[in-house]
């Protein structure tokens, strides 16, 4: 057992009480080398940050969780599409899933379509296993969100679902408006940088371009300088991929993050050109 905490105990007590505070320093160094010694993975706290075995097991409940909650999202409107599959093995693909990875994203795709799959349970599951940390749960249902937008539009039933899953992840219904409406300026925004790459004329008006930035960020044209900033600053530090890799976000799902960042960049260099900051 560690004995550091006993030693330091004893010598500040009697620094600054003598023989009584030497008896309390012995007493609450012996409780401290005590708690250090435990396994700090079974009581919780920092250990589960360096265990690689909690990492992997996060990692797992995390990719089940998101296939299982796909498969769920693809049945919300009574039937899987061929669209609605192909979705789920491109995300496969983008994730780089092979072989016995796959197949588990696969079951658990083919787990989440059933009528009475308890996505709740899931989810609960999911939400204690990231500790509650809303950046990566956040990732978690930004991916959900891209899936539903894979069609063109977000369907009754699709929303239906994602309000169910944001509920159970901790998310209120005005994050997720805000979450839905980011993403779909992002698509528009996204367009617009390809015809720019590629030479051609901008389908969409220099206003449309500056709202959907002003969108991707979460701010107003009346906003101030500091304020765009301070904005700016909290979206890239929730898709940062060096803290959520930290926090646990499997690898596979860090590129996606980065893409976020990319158009969080992109949006907030086009605000500040437009408006002379």
């Amino acid at each position: 057992m560690p004995f550091w905490g006993k030693v330091l105990g004893l010598v500040f007590g009697f620094m600054f009480l003598k023989i009584p505070g030497a008896i309390l320093g012995l007493i609450v160094g012996h409780l401290f080398d005590r708690a250090y010694s435990q396994d700090f993975n079974k009581l919780g706290g920092f250990g589960r940050f360096f265990t690689d075995q909690s990492a992997l097991k996060q990692q797992a409940i995390f990719f089940h969780s998101l296939f299982a909650s796909l498969g769920h999202l693809a049945k919300s409107d009574g039937q899987v599409t061929p669209r609605e599959i192909q979705i789920a093995n491109m995300l496969m693909d983008d994730m780089q899933l092979q072989g016995e990875a796959r197949k588990e994203a696969q079951d658990a795709f083919r787990e989440g379509k059933a009528p009475d799959y308890p996505i709740a349970d899931t989810l609960s599951s999911l939400y204690e296993n990231c500790h509650g940390r809303r950046d990566t749960l956040q990732v978690f249902l930004e991916i959900l969100i891209q899936a539903a937008f894979a069609d063109g539009k977000v369907t009754h039933g699709e929303l239906k679902v994602l309000e169910k899953v944001a509920k159970a992840l901790g998310f209120k219904r005005k994050d997720l408006d805000f979450l839905l409406a980011a993403y779909d300026a992002e698509l528009r925004f996204r367009q617009r940088g390809q015809q720019q790459q590629q030479g051609s004329q901008s389908t969409y008006s220099q206003t449309q371009t500056l709202a959907d930035a002003n969108q991707i960020l979460g701010v107003s044209d009346t906003d101030d300088e500091k304020t765009i900033k301070r904005a700016y600053r909290k979206r890239m530090a929730e898709h940062h991929p060096d803290k959520l890799a930290s926090k646990g976000l499997p690898k596979q799902a860090l590129e996606m993050a980065k893409n976020k960042t990319q158009d969080i960049q992109a949006a907030y260099e086009l605000i500040k050109e437009r408006r002379g900051f």
